[in-house]
């Protein structure tokens, strides 16, 4: 079935292959699960693919409350054991990578590995200086200061079509969604979007980390936290925010390659 029901929240997702490791994938704040269409044909060829709507986005149902990334965590957990995965490597783009984080240190057993894009978490300096402010604004016009916030995330190189598309997307999903989300990423006491709440938390992760980052320093920052010898940093400069949808060939053969040099 395209929809598991767990009680308080209804789940979207598709299950792709087969094999020994089970990938799951979760996208970014305001998109769905169709953000690794580029990537799950040839993922599935080799794995056994689960990519998740999560709570509140795409065509998952929406509650009134709870819609943060650490209880998006949760509900993934009890998704895998509704579906019979006890072990898995999970996949996270921006607020997905929050969750994933989460999945990973709170539920240690049920996470072999995680693979991470332009994570929402760690950020430093005047950006995080500016959040409390854009999170004020976005309580006024959530939809309009959300679309207008994206636009950081695109380069000259990025396609007309990938803004166009993720733009839809952010328009498609509920305005509560959008702040509840996006102030439990920064604006809360124990928020991992925010330097130094997210260095103890992710220092936690046991498991071996890949980590893809546009910014060099983001990308040594979040080095200095791997507890795993075979985590990895990869830095690709110059491009944008969603760099696994720009580059979907180069990404899959990082990551296969990464899968298949873990014990």
């Amino acid at each position: 079935m395209a929809f598991t029901d767990l009680g308080d929240v209804r789940l979207f997702h598709t299950d792709d292959g087969s094999g020994d490791t089970t990938l799951l994938l979760v996208h970014g704040l305001g998109a769905d699960s169709h953000e690794w269409v580029h990537h799950i044909p040839t993922l599935a060829r080799d794995h056994r693919v689960i990519a998740v709507d999560v709570r509140g986005h795409g065509y998952s149902s929406a509650p009134e409350t709870g819609n943060t990334p650490r209880r998006m965590a949760d509900d993934l957990a009890r998704l895998c054991t509704t579906l019979g995965v006890e072990s898995c490597v999970a996949v996270g783009h921006s607020m997905g990578g929050q969750i994933v984080s989460h999945l990973a240190v709170e539920y240690p057993s049920l996470v072999r590995a995680l693979v991470t894009v332009d994570p929402g978490y760690g950020f430093t300096g005047a950006l995080s200086e500016y959040l409390p402010t854009l999170i004020e604004r976005m309580r006024e016009d959530v939809v309009g200061v959300s679309l207008r916030n994206d636009e950081w995330t695109h380069t000259a190189a990025t396609p007309e079509w990938l803004r166009e598309w993720h733009r839809r997307r952010i328009l498609a999903t509920p305005p509560h969604v959008l702040l509840q989300a996006f102030e439990a990423m920064f604006g809360g006491p124990d928020a991992l979007g925010l330097r130094p709440n997210s260095d103890d938390y992710l220092a936690r992760r046991a498991c071996p980390v890949l980590t893809f980052w546009f910014d060099p320093a983001q990308a040594a920052w979040e080095a200095g936290l791997f507890k795993d010898p075979h985590s990895k940093a990869v830095v690709w400069e110059g491009s944008g925010h969603r760099l696994h949808e720009e580059r979907p060939g180069e990404f899959l053969i990082v990551v296969t390659n990464w899968l298949r040099s873990l014990p």
